[in-house]
């Protein structure tokens, strides 16, 4: 093999795991670097501590001189902890997570040396604007931008820095971020699903969506990571032939954890609950090398948060136990890829789930109001949704009989299935009591027990109801859940106002009981959203022909499915729940876009790369071995020499003719990327880099593999799969 892959391998192999220093339970390290409840009881005072819950709880501004004195204590605090820094913490539109550190020191005018943190650096920061993503909103050259402290968020202490997180917007308000409109969002579902819950519990203040995700990645050695510049450059491996052995013997998913990975896993779970994330479970996933974790249900903004500080936590973790993390959706062909499946609900202030089922007929009708609702919701707004989790890595996993499909569509199941069926047939207008009595009794008051072990999911189903929750299983690994989250909250909270208005409506103009009312829009809600609803295998030929039927969108790729982010019912959404308004819109599309576009750009380039530097050259350095074999071959026997070399002779060719059509791909895909560039409007470029560029790589690929099983091992350049997933 190659000096470079032989290296990276005996560095990998003499990698031993890092001993767990830590032990103890983790209940008693849950916090332990945030600046939380507890925290705040013992450093503020009543005035301050009252204030800050106001803010979590109503979203109250906070006084300057409190937001002082909370600084003050914050400060002291985390220079007890061994803090020298402070930042604000935000996630900008590049869909990761950005800081600017600034020291506590400072002096005064008489040289005098001293930690300051004031309420004016706690509430608000300027950081550059200009080198961000914004999507038209700023200049280049008008540079200035604001993040705001999220009380709603705890500051926590990462290394020696305590990290406040904020939002960002522009200079001129618009959110430049994505925790901004995802703050809007759960304020209008808080104000939408409150008012609705009222309906059978007087006494419900406030409603939280909750999150709970599953996080998939790949864990490979670091030293072989940095033997591949595919890797390195685009997170994923744009060449490499299958292993003999991939997943076919399921034996991977939820065997026993490798030494090394439980050593890492032991260390992130840790620092995580130091930080304040309830990370929970740990497995083996399907394919080799794939794992997954999982935490405790949170709010929706601070599970967001929590998501994007574990994935930093665990980039830094792995490099201290010598390995690479990927959260590429698709970083090996032919296994499967990772995603980070969404589990989302409703929680109020009383202590209810909302999507769970309860004892009595009046819970179970709260239950089938907030579950239809959400039907509803993403029948009329399917194709958002799907928009919400687009990406150029994303694209490789949908669909592909690992993830579920990119036509949205929703599984209930059999049982509740044949409630809805029965909530459908009732009659419209006033009931009568025995209907009343059948409805309460037989069709309502008997869920619980019908869902019972009949809660199972469909693993090719995109929005799947699991019991007490719905999971989106379309969100990729790398995705930021601000971005599902924004949309699944604004549609829900929509739908609900719509629903509320309706139901008042029944009661105060056609006299009908709240019961009653509520009977009768959910059944003509169930009637308007049985096309969203689909129990069978999303993978099939056949539900591609049945969804189009059912005018579902089928929106493949990236370009197509931001195509409805400016649609005149969007603009109209999301201006109407004041989460985005259209300037906002028109920005993040751009941005969407470019990104897209910025992805596919680089892998061609890396693509060239690999192919003129590494691929053609080992392939012509065998072919130089085979012809020299074969002249050595004729020297001796002469024309005899065919009855020996003809083997030699059909690999020559074979390395000739995929040298020759490896680069006419690679320079016909340089070409088209060239036009592609010279493209001004952002959606016509991002459509010939999907339709121009992007169908090339396949083939690029397909001749490179080939020669990777013709190539001497010890020639070949680049670390094997076999070896990537397997050493």
């Amino acid at each position: 093999m190659s000096s470079t892959r032989f290296s990276a391998i005996r560095n990998s192999l003499s990698r031993n795991p890092i001993p767990i220093e830590e032990k103890g339970r983790r209940s008693e390290l849950l916090g332990r670097n945030v600046f939380d409840a507890q925290k705040m009881l013992q450093h503020l005072t009543a005035d301050a501590l009252e204030s800050v819950r106001a803010a979590v709880q109503s979203g109250r501004k906070i006084d300057r001189k409190i937001a002082d004195q909370v600084a003050e204590a914050m400060k002291g605090w985390a220079i007890t902890m061994g803090a020298t820094h402070y930042t604000h913490w935000f996630q900008p539109l590049t869909g990761a997570t950005a800081e600017k550190h600034d020291a506590f020191f400072d002096l005064l005018q008489d040289g005098t040396a001293l930690e300051k943190f004031g309420g004016g650096q706690l509430v608000q920061q300027e950081p550059d604007a200009s080198s961000f993503p914004s999507g038209g909103i700023r200049n280049t050259f008008e540079a200035r931008g604001y993040t705001a402290w999220d009380p709603t968020s705890p500051a926590f202490i990462y290394g020696t820095t305590l990290c406040i997180p904020t939002i960002f917007v522009s200079y001129t308000g618009e959110a430049l971020d994505n925790k901004a409109p995802l703050l809007r969002a759960l304020h209008a579902m808080d104000d939408a699903a409150t008012e609705v819950a009222r309906y059978f519990d007087k006494n419900v203040g406030k409603v939280n969506a909750t999150l709970g995700w599953e996080q998939e990645y790949f864990l490979i050695d670091k030293a072989l990571a940095h033997s591949r510049p595919d890797i390195l450059l685009t997170g994923r491996t744009l060449v490499g032939r299958h292993a003999a052995k991939g997943q076919q013997l399921d034996d991977h998913y939820f065997g026993v954890i490798p030494s090394r990975v439980l050593s890492f896993m032991s260390d992130l779970e840790k620092e995580c609950t130091k930080l304040g994330i309830p990370v929970k479970t740990r497995h083996n996933e399907v394919a080799p090398n794939q794992f997954e974790l999982a935490p405790v249900f949170e709010e929706a903004n601070l599970a967001v948060d929590h998501n994007l500080l574990l994935m930093d936590v665990m980039d830094k973790m792995a490099d201290k136990h010598h390995l690479k993390v990927l959260f590429h959706e698709k970083p090996f062909a032919g296994i499967n890829g990772s995603g980070k499946h969404n589990n989302w609900s409703l929680s109020t202030d009383t202590g209810v789930n909302l999507l769970s089922p309860g004892s009595t007929p009046m819970k179970n009708l709260q239950f089938l109001t907030f579950f239809i609702n959400t039907i509803k919701a993403v029948d009329t707004h399917e194709e958002l949704l799907r928009a919400s989790i687009a990406s150029a890595s994303n694209d490789h996993r949908l669909g592909a009989n690992e993830a579920p499909p990119a036509i949205f569509s929703i599984f209930i199941g059999s049982q509740l299935t044949r409630v809805l069926d029965e909530l459908e047939g009732v009659s419209k207008g006033k009931l009568s009591p025995e209907e009343k009595t059948e409805l309460k009794l037989n069709v309502v008051g008997k869920i619980p027990e019908i869902l019972l072990d009949n809660t199972d999911r469909n693993r090719t189903s995109p929005f799947a109801f699991t019991g007490n929750k719905f999971e989106m299983r379309g969100v990729g690994a790398k995705t930021n859940c601000a971005k599902p989250m924004t949309v699944l909250n604004t549609i829900v909270a929509k739908q609900l106002k719509d629903f509320k208005k309706e139901v008042d409506a029944l009661i105060d103009k056609k006299n009908l009981k709240k019961d009653e009312a509520i009977f009768n829009v959910l059944r003509e809600y169930i009637k308007a959203s049985k096309r969203i609803r689909f129990d069978g295998d999303g993978y099939s030929k056949d539900w591609e022909i049945e969804a189009k039927k059912r005018k579902l969108s089928h929106n493949r790729n990236t370009p197509e499915a931001l195509a409805v982010m400016t649609s005149k019912e969007t603009l109209a959404l999301f201006s109407s729940m004041n989460v985005l308004s259209e300037v906002e819109l028109r920005a993040r599309l751009e941005v969407e876009l470019e990104a897209f576009i910025m992805h596919l750009q680089i892998e061609g380039r890396v693509y060239s790369e690999l192919v003129y530097t590494q691929v053609i050259p080992a392939a012509v350095a065998y072919q130089n071995t085979l012809l020299k074999n074969v002249a050595g071959l004729k020297e001796i026997y002469g024309a005899a020499h065919k009855r020996f070399s003809d083997g030699q002779l059909a690999l020559i060719e074979d390395l000739a003719q995929h040298i020759l059509d490896l680069k006419k791909k690679t320079d016909a895909m340089d070409n088209a990327r060239k036009k592609a560039n010279a493209l001004l409007d952002t959606n016509k470029k991002a459509i010939a880099y999907e339709t121009n560029v992007k169908p090339y790589f396949e083939d690029i690929r397909h001749h490179c593999d080939a020669l990777e099983k013709i190539v001497d091992d010890q020639l070949w350049p680049l670390t094997k799969y076999r070896e990537l997933l397997f050493v």
